[in-house]
């Protein structure tokens, strides 16, 4: 056994006589090594894998959406570029103490979309100018009114804070006037109150005004000139995307209910199926019942907010400034009442009780016909919002949709259901006995028809809809012209 000492540690080693090599010996870690080890351990699996996750799910959001990062981008060089007026010493003696207020405003008013930002600083420019010569005015009546200046100044925001704060629950008003009824409680209060112990009142206000239209400005140059993101085209991609959705929900719902088990199908053409079905519930974000309908609710209400903001844009791409928006809301409205008909089906399919073949035989050519018919329609609806064209086959879609319901509704009246007739009545021809159906066993398949016929209907509503706004959009005729003279004589129109 040898020992030697290097760099102040002390070393040793064992000679092995079989092969000559030596051995290291490491002395065992005590207690507080060990406890330093554990920490530091701990301390790289907790935090640092957590940190880990959380940049990884950061990064994902920003690659599936990069017009947040964009965004971010834009709200960042307005502050930039407002920031100026504090750094520069010419800048900030032209606006005064005040300069703070255009941080502010870019801080308050910049949203993510054109018609958003555009919303917000109008509504911001419009009531400060409005609180601000109100207040001087009552500033000026306050003074002139000698030992009752507090009285009336007190009484003037007491009433217009009521009148204002009244406003916004009036749901025209508050739709596009919110947040400017919000300022103009804030800047009336400032001025009016402020005004008591200020002696410059006018040019504290005209300041304010000067920086808050200084910080207006920038944001809406650069939410219009770089990278513009449009709340419209957000609401008119939306709708037509949906149509697509749902299209595929309903071929996905009644090829579903009517495939044969005991037939061996593709695991690709599965997966397409299952991609299918929730369609739907893509479209209303949903896993569940009361879901869907808390989410049919709010679809319908991001509907409402985008066309509100939409109003506030000026022309862009194929759309004017005088676009009619809020026919949007009666689009999705009826987008709605067809994700609920599509809810109820897709509940049909999980229902307990076993449908018999020969009722699904019965019933499934007329039911796909329908189903085919309806999906068309709305995939030529998708086309005509994607193209803004009017469609040149939607009556000829709209005719086969309602021959398919005629079809339908006359293949429900010819359903051979049993009675409880005696037994020497029963005729004895065993083909009628075989093609004869129980009452419960045609139950949860009229109820699917039933389903399919209100489904057709309130797909008519929607094109109507849709109609409507080609009409006042001024959408340009289809190119390809149609295949016949005359419009198709429709069956009578489906009850709503």
């Amino acid at each position: 056994m040898a020992s030697k000492e290097e760099a102040g540690k002390l070393e040793w080693r064992i000679s092995v006589d079989i092969n000559g090599t030596t051995k290291r010996l490491v002395p065992k870690s005590g207690p507080c090594e060990r406890i330093f080890l554990w920490l530091k351990g701990l301390v790289m699996k907790v935090i640092v894998e957590r940190i880990t996750i959380f940049m990884s799910k950061t990064w994902r959001i920003g690659a599936d959406d990069p017009a947040k990062v964009v965004h971010c981008l834009k709200v960042g060089l307005a502050l930039s570029l407002v920031s100026i007026f504090y750094y520069m010493r010419p800048l900030y003696d032209g606006a005064g103490g005040n300069a703070m207020w255009a941080i502010m405003t870019v801080v308050v008013v910049f949203e993510s979309n054109v018609g958003a930002t555009f919303s917000k600083c109008v509504n911001r420019v419009v009531a400060t100018i409005l609180a601000g010569s109100l207040g001087i005015a009552v500033h000026w009546v306050a003074t002139q009114s000698g030992k009752a200046e507090i009285f009336v100044i007190g009484c003037s925001v007491f009433l217009f804070a009521f009148a204002a704060t009244y406003s916004r629950f009036v749901p025209s008003f508050k739709a596009r006037f919110d947040y400017g009824a919000m300022i103009f409680i804030l800047t009336f209060s400032l001025v009016s109150v402020g005004g008591y112990r200020v002696d410059k009142l006018v040019d504290m206000a005209q300041q304010r005004v000067s920086t808050i239209a200084i910080g207006t400005s920038i944001c809406i140059i650069i939410t219009v000139f770089l990278c513009p993101i449009w709340a419209g085209s957000q609401l008119h991609r939306l709708v037509q995307r949906n149509f697509v959705k749902l299209a595929d929900s309903l071929d996905g719902c009644v090829e579903e209910y009517f495939k044969k088990k005991d037939v061996s199908t593709n695991e690709n053409e599965d997966e397409e199926t299952i991609m299918k079905l929730q369609g739907f519930k893509c479209v209303l974000n949903s896993k569940g019942t009361e879901e869907a309908m808390l989410l049919m609710t709010l679809f319908l209400f991001f509907v409402i907010t985008q066309a509100n903001l939409a109003r506030w844009e000026p022309a862009h791409g194929s759309f004017n400034f005088r676009h009619p928006w809020q026919q949007y809301v009666k689009i999705g409205a009826a987008m709605r009442r067809c994700a609920y008909c599509l809810e109820n089906l897709s509940i049909c399919m999980n229902y307990e009780t076993e449908v018999p073949n020969q009722v699904k035989k019965h019933f499934g050519e007329a039911c796909l016909k329908l189903s085919s018919a309806s999906s068309k329609i709305l995939r030529e609806l998708a086309d005509m919002m994607s193209n803004t064209r009017k469609s040149s086959k939607m009556d000829f879609l709209v005719f086969d949709m309602n021959s398919a319901v005629q079809e339908l509704r006359e293949t429900l009246k010819t359903v051979p259901v049993e009675t409880n007739k005696p037994e020497e009545e029963v005729p004895n021809n065993k083909e009628d006995r075989t093609m004869s159906m129980s009452l419960h066993e045609v139950l949860p398949v009229a109820t699917l028809v039933s389903l399919l016929i209100e489904n057709a209907a309130r797909i008519q509503t929607t094109v109507e809809a849709v109609d409507e706004l080609a009409n006042l959009a001024d959408f340009k005729q289809d190119s390809k012209k149609k295949t016949g003279d005359k419009k198709p004589k429709q069956p009578v129109p489906l009850s709503s």
